[in-house]
């Protein structure tokens, strides 16, 4: 397996990272935000179109949340050989991946085979956080900050910034009085963390921290997980991968990629048109324990009507709850272990290794906030209802500012003074997930109102840069200078995004999809819940009919608007 560069190679260092404030302004064709997964192919893709562009990104390297999400057990939760680009036949037979679901150092490591094998790291300047862009009306182009002092000026904006990139501290009184090590999942440190002879205090039990909670309750002399709202997890069954189970996968990728593309999720974990009804309760439990032993995401693509039939789904959460109570040894643990109240699925699926057996480990405490809710911090530790727990390590799986945090957090300045934070202060609102009426030539990857978290971000991410190419290339040949939503296209889209989040059940839970885990965030369920298929048909629609809902102008029209 190709591995990273070291940190001292010459292409982990961004070029002109010494810029400085007098720097002249430089003229771009596209300004990229982001080095993930949609950023790197972004730079790839306008660099082979001959554009002249420019990326930023606030990690010291490519990877994205892989850059940052470093903590003990990060792994990913879809098939690796899913989970990789499609773009580059050269990629994807050069690249091996070890295992069924790969660890954050493999994932770390194909970001950077990706951007040496490609030569993209040239085209970003890292350890760099724009600060503002502000449309120029008479000229027609972008003006584009960073926090280095440096100036830029593009006809483009590619927001490749994630739905994940913004994490948040718990909304808990006195976090700066703690006096123990601090340490968030999200912005984990690079070198080794040992949790040996340590009381550790974890809080969080979305996916994040139960990857953590597995892990450090191996080696720490004393666990504290405090668990608001449990979530429903599954068994991974991870496994090593034949070489000659991956020499099938590359002689078939593209066939794999294809089905793919055209699936739901963008992916090719099992899908069923099965109703949930539709066959015998043995029939049922038999499907069901056979998705348990099979592991990963199995269980979710057995029924076709989970997430639109509240019988069928409250079926499968006791299927599930029975299983923990299988598990865990403590008939008290096991019941505050069982999620209730929302109904499964609705909250992001988690898979693991062993998690709910590590309750079953005498270093390891569960804390139920709900009967013993956490005051403050202190300086030793954390105070609960009940009393003060003192630890030496604090770890915060708290989760992110999703969908809209990472480009609500710098000033994005459309027509007329128009900013993004009051376009989105009712809640994101955009046309396919992709474009905001009011600002021109503003583009978004894997953003709200599209798949977003719901469907395989890779193929998100491609399937959206190749559409903003399309369209930077049609207005080349036809000599436009900007390309805007209408308010009319971007209101009908929302309107479709808000009947389409009625009828599912993923609006039924208090998750980061609909912004609960935000104080002052506007409520609702910001994503395209019609699968990735049905969002590539409708932006092929848009596009094969003359751009419908976008609105072009030429650069005389422009400078005169």
């Amino acid at each position: 397996m190709p591995s990273a560069p070291p940190a001292s190679h010459p292409s982990n260092r961004a070029p002109g990272s010494a810029a400085s404030p007098s720097s002249p302004v430089r003229r771009l064709d596209v300004v990229v935000v982001g080095a993930g997964f949609g950023g790197l192919y972004a730079a790839y893709k306008f660099r082979e179109m001959g554009l002249k562009i420019q990326g930023f990104e606030a990690g010291g390297d490519v990877g994205g949340v892989w850059y940052w999400n470093r903590y003990p057990g990060a792994r990913v939760d879809l098939p690796s050989i899913d989970y990789s680009y499609s773009f580059s036949p050269e990629i994807e037979q050069e690249w091996t991946w070890s295992e069924q679901y790969a660890a954050q150092p493999e994932l770390l490591a194909y970001f950077n085979f990706v951007a040496e094998r490609l030569d993209l790291r040239r085209h970003f300047q890292f350890d760099t956080r724009v600060v503002s862009a502000v449309w120029d009306e008479e000229r027609a182009l972008w003006v584009v900050k960073t926090n280095r002092g440096d100036t830029f000026e593009a006809t483009y904006c590619v927001m490749a910034t994630g739905p994940l990139s913004v994490p948040k501290d718990p909304e808990i009184p006195g976090l700066d009085r703690y006096r123990g090590r601090l340490l968030r999942a999200g912005r984990w440190p690079h070198e080794e963390v040992r949790f040996e002879g340590q009381r550790v205090g974890v809080i969080g039990t979305g996916s994040t921290g139960i990857q953590v909670v597995q892990e450090v309750g191996k080696t720490a002399g004393e666990l504290f997980v405090f668990q608001r709202t449990p979530s429903f997890t599954m068994p991974m069954r991870n496994q090593p991968l034949e070489p000659e189970y991956v020499a099938e996968v590359k002689r078939h990728y593209a066939g794999i990629r294809e089905m793919a593309r055209n699936s739901a999720v963008g992916g090719v974990r099992p899908q069923s048109s099965r109703a949930f009804f539709s066959v015998t309760p043995s029939q049922r439990r038999q499907l069901l324990d056979d998705a348990w032993k099979n592991g990963g995401l199995a269980m979710l693509g057995t029924f076709a009507d989970l997430m639109i039939n509240p019988e069928a789904n409250e079926q499968v959460a006791e299927f599930v709850r029975g299983k923990i109570g299988e598990v865990v040894d403590d008939p008290k643990t096991a019941d505050i272990l069982k999620p209730r109240g929302y109904p499964i699925f609705a909250r992001r699926p988690c898979l693991d290794t062993g998690y709910y057996e590590t309750y079953n480990q005498p270093n390891v405490h569960l804390i139920d906030c709900n009967t013993d809710g956490i005051v403050e911090f202190t300086e030793k530790g954390v105070r609960t209802e009940s009393g003060e727990i003192e630890l030496d390590m604090l770890i915060l799986a708290t989760g992110y500012d999703g969908l809209t945090g990472a480009l609500m957090a710098f000033d994005v300045v459309g027509r007329d003074g128009h900013t993004v934070n009051e376009h989105w202060k009712d809640g994101a609102r955009s046309y396919l997930g992709l474009m905001m009426d009011g600002f021109p030539n503003l583009f978004m990857t894997t953003g709200p109102n599209g798949p977003a978290a719901l469907a395989n971000i890779v193929r998100i991410s491609e399937h959206d840069v190749d559409l903003i190419a399309g369209a930077i290339t049609h207005m080349a040949q036809q000599g436009l200078a900007t390309i805007v939503p209408t308010r009319q296209a971007e209101d009908e889209w929302m309107d479709l995004v808000h009947t389409l989040s009625q009828r599912t059940l993923l609006s039924k839970a208090k998750t980061w999809y609909v912004g609960a885990n935000v104080k002052g965030k506007a409520q609702g369920l910001p994503m395209f819940t019609g699968g990735f298929l049905k969002y590539r048909e409708a932006c092929a629609a848009a596009v094969n009919d003359g751009y419908r809902g976008f609105v072009f102008e030429r650069q005389k029209e422009a400078a005169a608007a």
